[in-house]
């Protein structure tokens, strides 16, 4: 598989997309302004604990206080799980770093378990165990990084946990020790900052974006990296010959006239990953809904008739929803509880090859997945790790219109409410004046035609004269009714 990265700059914000054979598979976006906080270390203060829920609030300096649960803290965990009063008090001091961004009305979720990233290894302070990433499978490899590492770490003083990463598969000792000579200074910066600072205050500050994306995702399939911006060229320059110097001649400054994202259409697929309905090549297409409990994602046949029977047709569909399904989760970033619904079928070695190669698909992300089960009722219930927030949630807000329902009252309905209020009102006021009806152009339209016999009835029964005005700026569900 040749994969490139395509990194977009300009001074409100920075993207980088992912393209995989072609395709667009991940998308990446950090605005100058809101810059995420996944990976910064803070030295904060507990503001409120909650029995109940075994957790606490910590103000960290951000607009809302972030979330402490006594699962993200550091305690012996061959001991019960001790009551989160016998480890947290209001107004003590703590460092914690940010497991998962603020989403929506929520604050960031927290830890104590300080987890700190270099190209090739993750260091956890506090923790007591040399680990090795599941997907390098080689058990030799395996062997020969765990062997390696004591001795270096030991060398460098490095306290803690020490979890070797999937790009450091095939990667020489030399390489490696300098990873961990880079953890050790970094190491030893924040243990120094944490000191010194007041409460609440930011100790460590994760890498930009640009800088983030080449450590984690640049590797041997990485054919070529390119950047639309000569500033940001120049710092990535001097960040891979420090930290991955075998990116060095991939790294190229693109300085077209056409922009970077038009050369794969990632602008177009941009666009489509904010539709509910997703096409497949096939004639059938995916219906997409993200809620804020979860999302779904429905499979229908669509005007795919090409199997000999239907239930080779229903196979087909299914088998290309399964790449589909599993790109669009990491196109979009979503995360949470996820159910899919598929179309039903009476084989069941076509229920097995579905599901055995949707489980292929989501091998390739990054993102953690797992699925729970497949439910009686054939929806398949899987959960995806949300550690940013979704690409609609990045890009959109909620329709001031119908408040994020995805719909709106009739015309018809309206009129039928405009018509209880004049009643209400007739009965409020004794005065025999009549009203003026204030409402959208639609609204007016239908009360001066399909709805004028029942004005004429309503007239009559109140004894005033209703009256109508047109306001364009008014949402169909928008009126007033002022006394004439």
């Amino acid at each position: 598989m040749s994969d490139e990265l395509l990194i977009n700059v300009t001074p409100m914000e920075c993207r980088v997309a992912l393209i995989q054979n072609g395709t667009v598979n991940e998308l990446f976006v950090e605005r100058t302004v809101k810059r995420g906080l996944v990976g910064n270390i803070y030295k904060g203060k507990v503001v409120r604990v909650l029995p109940g829920m075994q957790a606490a609030f910590v103000d960290i300096g951000l607009s809302r206080t972030a979330f402490l649960h006594i699962n993200d803290m550091i305690w012996p965990r061959n001991q019960p799980t001790p009551n989160v009063f016998e480890l947290l008090q209001p107004g003590q001091i703590l460092t914690v770093q940010v497991m998962k961004d603020m989403l929506g009305t929520k604050g960031a979720r927290l830890s104590t378990d300080l987890s700190i990233p270099s190209r090739y290894l993750v260091l956890m302070p506090y923790g007591h165990h040399i680990g090795v990433s599941q997907r390098i499978e080689s058990e030799e490899e395996r062997n020969r990084l765990r062997s390696m590492i004591e001795p270096i770490q030991t060398t460098h003083q490095l306290p803690g946990s020490v979890i070797v990463r999937t790009a450091a598969e095939g990667i020489p000792e030399s390489e490696i020790a300098q990873d961990m000579a880079y953890l050790a200074k970094l190491w030893e910066f924040i243990q120094r900052k944490q000191k010194s600072i007041v409460v609440p205050s930011l100790i460590f500050e994760e890498l930009p974006l640009p800088q983030r994306v080449i450590r984690d995702l640049a590797n041997e399939a990485t054919s070529k990296i390119s950047v639309d911006s000569r500033e940001i060229h120049a710092k990535l320059q001097e960040f891979v010959a420090e930290f991955v110097p075998s990116m060095q001649t991939r790294l190229i400054h693109y300085p077209g006239e056409r922009p970077i994202f038009d050369l794969y259409n990632v602008e177009e697929d941009i666009q489509k990953a904010l539709q509910t309905r997703v096409a497949l090549k096939s004639g059938g297409y995916l219906m997409i809904d993200q809620t804020e409990a979860m999302t779904t994602i429905d499979v229908n046949t669509g005007s795919y008739v090409g199997g000999r029977t239907l239930e080779d047709t229903v196979f087909k569909t299914n088998m290309e929803a399964t790449q589909v399904i599993a790109r669009q989760l990491r196109l979009r970033n979503l995360g949470g509880i996820i159910i899919i619904d598929f179309i039903d079928m009476q084989e069941a070695q076509h229920r097995e090859e579905v599901m055995s190669q949707f489980e292929r698909m989501l091998e390739r992300d990054h993102a953690k997945t797992k699925i729970t089960q497949v439910s009686e009722l054939g929806l398949v219930e899987m959960t995806r790790k949300r550690t940013r927030e979704s690409l609609e949630h990045l890009l959109c807000e909620s329709c001031p219109t119908c408040q994020g329902r995805g719909y709106v009252k009739t015309a018809e309905t309206v009129c039928y409410e405009i018509f209880r209020e004049i009643l209400r009102y007739a009965r409020a006021f004794e005065s025999k004046s009549g009203f003026t009806v204030i409402a959208h152009p639609l609204v007016i339209d239908r009360l001066l035609t399909a709805e004028a016999p029942a004005v004429a009835d309503l007239e009559h029964f109140i004894g005033r004269v209703i009256k109508f005005q047109v306001e364009n700026l008014y949402t169909q569900e928008q009126y007033d009714i002022i006394l004439s």
